[in-house]
């Protein structure tokens, strides 16, 4: 028996309603119904379009599941690039101009789905259905939209986002090529603010990466370094050809912000001459080529460790967090807290001051504490949390980073970090504990080309003190520096007055304040001792 007969929108000859409950589920019973709806919202899902191909505008679907398929092809061209090629992959997803493609693609596939989902809603016709099973139907078709549509449009708004933090940072010049199979890559970190001419860093290090492996060399020059060396070629040799040795106010780190008061002229059309002299002296000084560099703000660098959710180490000795300066001589008022030995989730504030407290310690403790620091940043910036955090991230990076990094390169830098993660790390110390307390104001610059040459090789000698015994964070070592930083540090004690003094008396944070209360300095050296001991976790 035949219930009517109807000409499909399309032109198609006249079909039963009842063969076509797909397309004409009027007469349809209603369990029919409930088990179409279903499977339109299955189909939309699954292949968009695909349902008003079946039950609807066949036009319409026919170049919706053309979309459909060329999208799946991209994304299996995409994987196959990314299994053989996968830094031109990340280059594609970093360039300004082809990511702002992919995001006008994104957001058109976005609309494009939400279109469907719409007509989708229209085919199901909700009126046909159970009253029970309408509410159902509905909400499961808003989840969908929102599980599609909603994610594709997310993902455009993220890929705006990691495109803007690239353009603050980065910089749009020309790409940089490997020296000698490696790109070297200086690290400084600072305080910038209205108040000051430039920057004075507070750390240095050089971060030489292997540009076929991705394995790393990290290397520390110390910020009270004299005579540093300009690399040949450097407008600041005109002005200091035998070295920056103008005595004891000459110290690497002020490079910075001499060059940027009195030289900027030397560096015509150059972002920041301050940081390009600085970059030349280490290169220089170490005898490689420093090729890029990296500013890092130590106040925005609170705002990035807060947005990866604090990093994670084991501290091997009691760090303050020192009170205000009373004068230029280095003696400070009550700390304002202190950092305890043991396994630690430390949050911005309070990794800004490990990494930086030298109170109590030297400043290769403190040297220590940075490498550890920066060593558990790079084993806690894994895929899912940047994924789950990757705004957060973005925007923190933007306030923290500075850099002369060509854009540009940016995606063969990431695939060189991925395939160097995990690797073993291997460190130097342009003083103690790999040379002695005296060294960076008497610099003996061929050692320190030697023994860079052979860091950089992996094949460091023994540092001066590591014949004397264990050497503090796993700095220096005795065994070969591209041993893991977390096997090493594991072999070294913990200082034995961590829990209780040489004293005698238990040692807690109010326990300190008393002894810097008390002026008890001697105590307090004693504590503090080796407190640049630390392990990434």
């Amino acid at each position: 028996m035949i219930y009517g007969q109807q000409t499909d929108p399309d032109g198609a000859p006249p079909r039963s309603r009842l063969t076509e409950p797909l397309r004409h589920p009027e007469q349809a019973p209603e369990s029919l119904r409930t088990r179409r709806a279903i499977a339109l919202l299955a189909l939309t899902l699954v292949l968009p379009g695909s349902a008003q191909l079946i039950a609807g505008r066949r036009r319409l679907g026919r170049r919706a599941v053309a979309v459909t398929c060329g999208v799946w092809g991209a994304l299996l061209i995409a994987l196959v690039v990314g299994l053989i090629n996968r830094g031109l992959l990340l280059t594609l997803v970093t360039d300004p101009i082809s990511s702002a493609v992919l995001i006008g693609v994104l957001l058109a596939l976005a609309a494009g789905w939400a279109f469907l989902w719409v007509d989708t809603l229209r085919l199901v016709r909700v009126p046909l259905l159970a009253r029970r099973t309408r509410p159902l139907v509905a909400v499961a078709l808003v989840a969908c939209l929102v599980a599609t549509s909603g994610t594709l449009a997310y993902a455009a708004y993220l890929t705006n986002v990691a495109r803007g933090a690239v353009g603050s940072i980065f910089s749009g010049g020309p790409a940089i090529a490997p020296v000698d199979g490696r790109y070297n890559f200086l690290i400084m970190g600072g305080d910038a603010g209205a108040d000051r001419t430039g920057r004075r860093p507070d750390s240095l290090s050089v971060l030489s990466v292997d540009a076929s492996t991705g394995r790393t060399a990290l290397i520390s020059v110390p910020r009270n370094l004299q005579n540093a060396q300009f690399a040949d070629g450097s407008p600041m040799r005109s002005v200091y050809p035998d070295g920056y040795n103008c005595g004891d106010d000459c110290l690497i780190n002020a490079i910075n912000t001499e060059v940027t008061e009195k030289y900027a002229n030397l560096y015509p059309g150059v972002r920041d001459p301050g940081a390009q002299a600085t970059m030349e002296a280490v290169s220089g000084t170490l005898g490689i080529k420093v090729q890029a560099y990296v500013l890092v703000d130590m106040d925005g660098f609170a705002q990035l460790v807060d947005a990866l959710g604090g990093i994670r180490v084991e501290a091997g000795g009691w760090v303050p967090m020192s009170g205000a300066a009373l004068d230029d001589s280095g003696d400070h008022a009550q700390p304002i807290g202190w950092i305890s030995p043991g396994p630690q989730t430390l949050d911005g504030f309070h990794a800004l001051w490990y990494g930086r407290s030298r109170e109590f310690a030297s400043d290769y403790d403190r040297i220590a504490r940075q490498q550890c620091i920066q060593q558990a940043m790079i084993k806690q910036l894994n895929p899912a949390t940047v994924l789950s955090k990757f705004e957060s991230i973005a925007n923190a990076g933007t306030k923290v980073v500075e850099s002369n990094i060509s854009a540009s390169q940016l995606g063969s830098f990431v695939d060189l970090a991925i395939k160097g993660k995990g690797q073993p790390v291997s460190r130097l110390v342009i003083g103690p504990p790999d040379f002695d307390a005296s060294f960076p104001t008497y610099p003996d610059f061929g050692q320190i080309h030697q023994k860079v040459t052979a860091v950089l090789a992996g094949n460091p000698s023994p540092s001066p003190k590591a014949a004397g015994g264990a050497s503090r964070g796993g700095v220096g070592l005795a065994a070969p520096a591209a041993i893991p930083a977390a096997l090493v540090t594991a072999q070294t004690p913990a200082n034995q007055y961590n829990s209780v003094g040489p004293d005698g008396v238990p040692v807690n944070a109010a326990r300190l304040d008393y002894l810097f209360k008390t002026g008890q300095n001697q105590t307090l050296d004693a504590i503090m001792a080796g407190n640049g001991q630390c392990t990434p976790l």
